[in-house]
This record gives structure tokens, sequence and C-alpha cells, in this order.
């Protein structure tokens, strides 16, 4: 198998798990821009809506309409910024932490599941070192 092969054999395969993943979310109404904006202020704190929007690389239209979503269902809240006045941050709160806590551990447990009655002990340790070789891959 060349390069060019291995890329789209592991490309696909993370897209289905992706998906598939996606699948055992559990049922919160809330869109992958909200999830991933919601994420993104929980991993690394407050930010502008420009700045979610340019790091989610989404129109910044679409951030606001994802914001207005979770701003009403109480799952982050806006403050002035404290050096420009023009700006506001954003800030999860714990009711939003609670919801991609609950998302996580809904989504690790099908899959920690999954491993377990799928793959042999040896496989489990194949998969944890792809898993480091994905994460390479990825930064």
């Amino acid at each position: 198998m060349d390069d060019n092969e291995l890329a789209v054999e592991v490309r696909e395969a993370v897209s289905r798990l992706a998906r598939r993943l996606r699948q055992e979310r559990p049922p919160h109404e809330l869109g992958l821009t909200s999830l991933s904006a919601l994420s993104r202020l929980y991993r690394l704190g407050p930010a502008s809506p420009s700045a979610l929007a340019a790091a989610e690389n989404v129109q910044p239209q679409s951030m606001t309409r994802a914001l207005a979503t979770l701003t009403e269902r109480g799952l982050v809240v806006r403050e002035p910024h404290p050096t420009d006045g023009r700006q506001t941050l954003v800030t999860i709160t714990d009711a939003g932490r609670a919801v991609l806590e609950q998302d996580r551990s809904q989504r690790d447990a099908w899959l920690a599941d999954v491993i377990a009655d799928r793959l042999t002990p040896i496989e489990q340790e194949f998969l944890r070192a792809a898993a480091k070789l994905l994460e390479v891959l990825a930064t």
C-alpha cells in the first residue's frame, strides 16, 4: 500500500468513526457550530464572538446565531470586554459545562464498550498506539 492509499484509508476510517460518534450524542438539539464553540470556550476560556468565528472557521453571522442559542439556553454568558468597550467576551456557564460533559461521557461510554466488545487486548494496544499517532497527525 502506498502513502496515498494509506491516507485515503485513514481518512475514510476517521470520518466513519466521527459520524458514528455524532450519532451517539445525547438529544440536546445543539448544532455542530454551537457545540464546537461551547467546547472551545470550555478548553480555552472566554473569547470574543469574532475570535470564536475565526477559530471555528465560520461566518460571523453563523457564530452570532449559535451564540444566541447558547445564551438563550443559559450555556454561555456575554460580558463586557475588560479593555475594549466595543466588544464582549463569551464565557461558558456551569450549565454549558454540564452539557459538554454529558455529551462527552455518553460518547466515551459507547466507544469504550465497542472497544471492549470488538477488540482483543492486543488490538486494544495497537489502537492505543494508533491514537497517539493520530494525535501527531492532527497537530
